[in-house]
């Protein structure tokens, strides 16, 4: 199942970017309710887009982000038609990844 839902927008040379990220995120600080046991943390380190294999935009994530997290970020350089790759890595080593094409 894909974990990542992507679009994006060109509007005046400037394209936005909107991602949800299906993941658990967590801390692991919490307690499983019915076990008692502390749930092991599990979440995203790092996200990286791409766009004809140049890296438009990093973010190094912690524990602190929300469960599902989404993502919204702009930049300039691209066209309608043009191809972006968002990519992200857990602390457990699971990855995933999506393309979009830039509308």
């Amino acid at each position: 199942m894909a974990s990542i839902k992507m679009r994006a927008k060109v509007t005046d040379g400037v394209t936005t970017i909107k991602a949800l990220i299906s993941h658990p995120m967590d801390t692991g600080l919490v307690k499983d309710k019915k076990t008692g046991k502390t749930i092991p943390a599990h979440f995203i380190q790092e996200v990286v887009c791409q766009h004809k294999g140049t890296t438009v935009m990093t973010a190094n994530w912690g524990a602190a982000i929300s469960k599902n997290p989404y993502l919204s970020f702009k930049f300039k350089g691209a066209a309608a038609g043009d191809t972006l790759s968002l990519s992200w890595v857990d602390n457990t080593g699971e990855k995933d990844s999506a393309d979009a094409t830039i509308k």
